[in-house]
């Protein structure tokens, strides 16, 4: 009773608490905190985490917005000192040119080590078989990623992920527990109960951790336009060849041959997500800056992911790869 008389004079007086401040004062800071402050601050403990546990952590960097925001995470999280990671990237070989060109120049601005694990390579290789050059390979980015995690010894993979994006990353934990064959297990997840997260392994297993997985589409676009955060130029609207293809845009390239009686068109156009030209679809937009992207996004009614073809073959073509190992 004399704790909260105490406190109660304090706060009349405006005296000051146990940091120094007034109370008045600690109240209009915690109101001053937004939602989008109080990702950022999870995503750097999350990330703090995986540094002081991981053995080999990596950070799976694509060049895509969500793993811009991830590497923005990590300058934040370890600044003044370099960032603690490695960045990994599989590569399918028929990726848009202006994100892998982004990807190789950020990597080099942060003097980050970039390891590149290609499905090109995998195939002459002979680890997966050849497949038609006009068919997505995103599938095929499963066995690279897994050669490639177990060749480098690593046992943290850091990806950009959020569960909003696929009904299967909603089943998602942010330590996210993979067996020793790199496989996903909804009911073999571990509980996070009050941020506390579980990082024990035992040999050759594995976590993928995703630091973003409480944000939306439209927190992502709303941290890259508050950190004036730079992105591959595909986001944003531009006139490009396309074809008319499953009810969207197909971007036209050399992957991507014309069907009998399909024409090209050109239209103003940009991408919400990143993957494989051949199966990545672009909408007509006029969004030219990071504002009327926000506002874009605000407005939007279908989910990113609804303009990937791959994503389009069953209801369950997430998680049926999830399963096998994919991010």
């Amino acid at each position: 009773m004399l704790v909260s008389e105490d406190s109660d004079l304090h706060r009349s007086r405006g005296e000051a608490g146990h940091n120094g401040l007034s109370y008045g004062q600690e109240e209009g800071m915690a109101m001053k905190i937004s939602a989008l402050d109080r990702l950022e601050s999870e995503g750097i403990h999350i990330l703090r985490e995986v540094a002081a546990e991981g053995r080999q952590p990596v950070i799976l960097f694509s060049g895509g917005k969500d793993s811009i925001c991830v590497l923005r995470l990590a300058e934040k999280a370890f600044r003044p000192a370099k960032i603690p990671f490695k960045l990994l990237h599989v590569d399918t070989g028929h990726n848009f040119p202006e994100v892998i060109d982004f990807r190789d120049r950020r990597a080099r601005e942060l003097g980050a080590d970039l390891m590149v694990a290609s499905v090109e390579t995998a195939m002459l290789e002979g680890l997966i078989p050849q497949q038609p050059v006009y068919a997505s390979r995103n599938r095929l980015q499963i066995p690279v990623l897994l050669k490639a995690l177990a060749d480098h010894k690593i046992d943290i993979a850091v990806g950009g992920a959020r569960r909003d994006e696929e009904k299967a990353r909603a089943k998602e934990r942010i330590f996210s527990f993979r067996d020793a064959f790199g496989q996903w297990d909804p009911r073999r997840q571990r509980p996070e109960p009050w941020d506390l997260y579980n990082a024990e392994l035992a040999e050759g297993e594995q976590l993928r951790v995703f630091p973003l997985s409480n944000w939306t589409e439209l927190d992502v676009w709303s941290y890259i336009r508050k950190e004036q955060l730079e992105v591959p130029s595909i986001y944003f609207a531009h006139e490009r060849e396309v074809v008319a293809r499953d009810d969207q845009w197909l971007p036209i390239s050399q992957w991507l041959p014309l069907r009998p009686g399909e024409k090209t068109e050109r239209h103003k156009v940009r991408v919400r997500t990143v993957g494989d030209m051949p199966c990545t679809g672009m909408f007509e937009s006029k969004a030219e800056t990071l504002d009327a992207i926000v506002s874009e996004v605000a407005s939007a009614t279908v989910t990113e992911r609804g303009a990937r073809a791959d994503d389009k073959f069953s209801e369950t073509a997430m998680e049926d790869r999830k399963r096998e190992g994919y991010f």
